[in-house]
């Protein structure tokens, strides 16, 4: 049986293209922490978007726990490498080292065994629809609209969603202007979504959700923070749209609370956070449990043979950001065709990424 020989890390910081802000931050660069697992001849790949230090977490925390352990056994790993960070907290960065790791490892995995990731995990579908996501509120109207036109003309997304709740909700006159330009822009055949960040208030959120019907927009996204489940289950029951949530959650409890608390329509969930491929499936169970579907939270390669896997899945989030800096440090990036993409169908093993060491090393910062 093959043992991990070792865990390497590497981090890369890649500047936006023009400046971005959602409702609640803003920012002008985004980190990818990279973790690569060994064993005999073959690698595998994972990372998460999270600051430099995660790296030395993996280093630090991670790397001991899973060296020497067979190189097959994932979800082992994964519980030691939980309970390695008992002491150090597991909600945050540690939760999203782990990740890195864990999506590694089944991409080793997977290798050793010549298959892509979604043939070894079992496909319970044929695609992965995707939405297209950014629409800033820091774009002015020339820039939204170019955006919004390159996901539905030329990549044939026929979902798309923009960032409002713009500076903690103070700019609600805005929002809802941005809002219906959106839709001027895609026509009416076309989903628009939102997303607030957590910007509003909870009353406001109320209120702004019939302007927002009235454009025919069809997902809310965090109206308030997820912190609160009882105010978001409580603007669930106001209003049409659906809501949604849970990017933020790093352990299966959180998304069981979520659950329970019956605050969202569509449960969101993050691999590069909630502790890899290994959890999020998890998650995804945890959602059918409850009748409800699972959206994929940015990374959208990191993701995509995990959300083949799964019958609840509505969609994988095509977020700009992400969707830029995977295709300018990685080969085998894919591509949306009529609103989806095909993770495995090219043959290649794992999740089908390699690292272009011409490309990323100008953005290599450790």
């Amino acid at each position: 049986m093959p043992v991990v020989a070792g865990v390497d890390t590497a981090v890369f910081t890649v500047p936006t293209d023009a400046p971005e802000a959602d409702g609640t931050l803003s920012w002008d660069s985004t980190t990818l922490v990279l973790a690569t697992v060994r064993s005999e001849d073959v690698t595998g790949l994972g990372y998460t978007y999270a600051p430099a230090a995660t790296a030395s977490i993996i280093a630090d925390l991670l790397a001991d726990v899973v060296t020497g352990l067979p190189a097959l056994d994932v979800p082992r790993m994964n519980e030691a490498m939980h309970r390695a960070v008992r002491n150090a907290g597991l909600p945050g960065v540690a939760a999203q080292a782990i990740a890195a790791v864990d999506i590694a490892l089944w991409d080793m995995k997977a290798r050793m065994l010549g298959l892509p990731l979604v043939h070894l995990l079992g496909a319970a579908r044929a695609d992965v629809p995707v939405y297209g996501s950014g629409g800033f509120t820091t774009y002015d109207d020339d820039q939204q609209e170019r955006q919004l036109r390159g996901w539905v003309e030329t990549d044939g997304i026929p979902r798309v969603k923009i960032k409002i709740g713009e500076s903690w909700g103070s700019c609600e006159e805005r929002d809802r202007l941005r809002v219906a330009k959106a839709r001027a822009v895609i026509g009416d055949a076309t989903a628009l979504y939102v997303d607030a960040n957590g910007g509003y208030g909870a009353k406001q959120a109320v209120r702004v959700s019939r302007a927002l019907t009235d454009e025919g927009v069809t997902w809310f996204e965090e109206p308030v923070s997820s912190d609160h489940l009882s105010t978001l289950a409580a603007i669930r029951d106001q209003v049409t749209l659906d809501v949604a949530a849970g990017e933020y959650g790093y352990t299966l409890p959180y998304f069981e609370h979520m659950l329970a608390s019956r605050a969202v329509d569509c449960l969101q969930a993050d691999i590069t956070r909630c502790g890899g491929i290994t959890v999020w499936l998890r998650v995804a169970a945890l959602a059918q449990a409850h009748g409800l579907e699972i959206s994929g939270h940015c990374a959208p390669h990191a993701h995509a043979h995990a959300a083949a896997a799964v019958p609840n899945l509505r969609h994988l989030e095509w977020f700009h950001d992400h969707v830029r800096i995977e295709r300018l440090l990685f080969d085998g990036a894919l591509a949306p065709d009529g609103g989806a993409v095909v993770p495995g169908a090219d043959g290649a093993p794992g999740i089908g990424l390699t690292l272009n060491a011409e490309r990323s090393q100008p953005y290599r910062v450790g």
